[in-house]
């Protein structure tokens, strides 16, 4: 199964954070990185603090979703990530983004994930990585572009 990970990070050294967790998720057991898209720098939305260093990552994986979020909810752990409030700044954020085209509505995990369409720091690098994705029940990621078109963002590398 291939699977979407969105990355960010904005506390402390955010992009070695968010190099870490590319390393980790290529060897997490059951998990191999398949590519990683370019890091991005976007202002925070709906929150304050500094800017994050984003990325998504295409993952091939025999963990199921559940599964897969549990793996990267350590990573994050293992980075000091807490969850003081809706939106606190992040020292990692690991978002499963897309599961292959499942449509999962737990109390745990929703995929796609529901808000991924509406933030340019998904958009922009899964594009990159894959420029005719589409988001199930959605449609072509693209066609999202415009609606974002007013949140900050710049490729770093």
């Amino acid at each position: 199964m291939i699977a979407v990970v969105g990355i960010g990070a904005n506390l402390g050294d955010a992009r070695a954070n968010v190099a870490d967790a590319l390393a980790r998720l290529e060897t997490e057991p059951g998990c191999r990185l398949v590519a990683a898209s370019s890091l991005w720098r976007t202002a925070p939305i709906d929150a304050a603090g500094d800017d994050y260093i984003n990325a998504v990552a295409l993952v091939e994986t025999t963990l199921d979703a559940h599964a897969l979020l549990a793996a990267l909810q350590a990573i994050e752990a293992a980075h000091g990530r807490e969850r003081p409030y809706r939106n606190a700044p992040r020292t990692l954020d690991l978002d499963l983004l897309l599961y292959g085209d499942a449509v999962i509505d737990s109390p745990s995990l929703t995929l796609p994930h529901p808000r991924m369409h509406e933030r340019a720091f998904v958009l922009a690098p899964l594009l990159e990585l894959d420029p005719g994705i589409a988001i199930p029940g959605r449609g072509r990621a693209a066609d999202y572009l415009d609606t974002v078109a007013d949140q900050a963002i710049a490729r770093l590398d």
